[in-house]
């Protein structure tokens, strides 16, 4: 399973071996519900664990813990990297195009202007 990409749909997120979970996890010390992501106070997101689940987040050992981008949570044999989704870039060639236009008419302005000064 590795480099598969899991997006949580709907929050409370489950992880464990249960059929409910929205990552379901067949490894080795994983429990039937291991942890939960939630959102919590100021939209931030949460790791929550079942009590004597060991949940270890960038190597330090956790039952309750807010979540950054790039952490990574260890469940038994299992390291997941928390990550939001990638943003998509919209392009800016229209913006560009038009101050492109808009330099080139300056530099036309100026260069009929001296033109018409030297005369």
């Amino acid at each position: 399973m590795a480099g598969r990409e899991q997006v949580a749909r709907h929050f409370p997120f489950q992880v464990g071996r249960a059929s409910g979970a929205g990552l379901r996890l067949e490894d080795s010390g994983v429990w039937d519900q291991h942890l939960t992501i939630d959102l919590g106070p100021n939209t931030q997101f949460e790791l929550q664990t079942q009590p004597g689940a060991a949940t270890y987040l960038n190597g330090v050992p956790v039952e309750k813990s807010p979540l950054r981008n790039g952490d990574v949570i260890q469940i038994g044999t299992v390291e997941l990297l928390f990550g939001l989704s990638p943003t998509r870039q919209r392009s800016f060639f229209a913006r560009e195009l038009l101050v492109w236009f808009g330099l080139a008419a300056i530099s036309l302005g100026q260069i009929a202007l001296i033109y018409w000064l030297l005369q």
